[in-house]
């Protein structure tokens, strides 16, 4: 199922929230997966999905709550059409990222997990590329680019 079919109808998105949980309620630690599944399927977790899995789970919702908003790979809103992934990892921190990082925030004007308002661009934060030879590095979508400047990162941005 699609995220745009899959998120179209509330009613049709809480039974497949229901029927993800329920294939990994029983298993020893089945939340992770479960949420790591919802958001496989619907491009994110919803906000409205929580009271459904805390159901199955037999869990708080604020349990629930907590899993998400500690994990930073699990969205609660729609990701942007592309991901932009900056690393923070020392090395390229070393060699210019958080430069990087401040024009990046303001071309975009978002922050990190945060989508620009076309919904072109989602921003993520990443913790090493294994590309610290070529630093500083960044990853659009599955695609890793070293020796990234201000410059080539707005020529990388415009050619998506």
């Amino acid at each position: 199922m699609s995220t745009k079919k899959a998120g179209s109808d509330t009613g049709v998105r809480e039974a497949l929230v229901s029927r993800i949980a329920g294939r990994h309620f029983g298993r020893p630690g089945g939340l992770l997966p479960a949420l790591h599944a919802i958001q496989d399927e619907l491009g994110h977790i919803p906000p409205e999905a929580v009271p459904t899995v805390a159901s199955v789970f037999n869990i708080s919702r604020a349990e629930v709550h907590g899993v998400i908003s500690f994990y930073h790979l699990f969205r609660t809103t729609p990701p942007g059409r592309r991901t932009l992934y900056l690393c923070r990892a020392e090395a390229c921190q070393a060699m210019g990222a958080r430069a990087l990082e401040k024009h990046t925030k303001q071309r975009l004007g978002i922050g990190f997990h945060e989508t620009t308002a076309d919904r072109r661009i989602s921003l993520e934060p990443i913790y090493c590329l294994g590309n610290c030879a070529c630093s500083p590095a960044v990853m659009i979508d599955d695609f890793v680019y070293g020796r990234v400047t201000p410059e080539r990162l707005d020529a990388l941005l415009e050619e998506g």
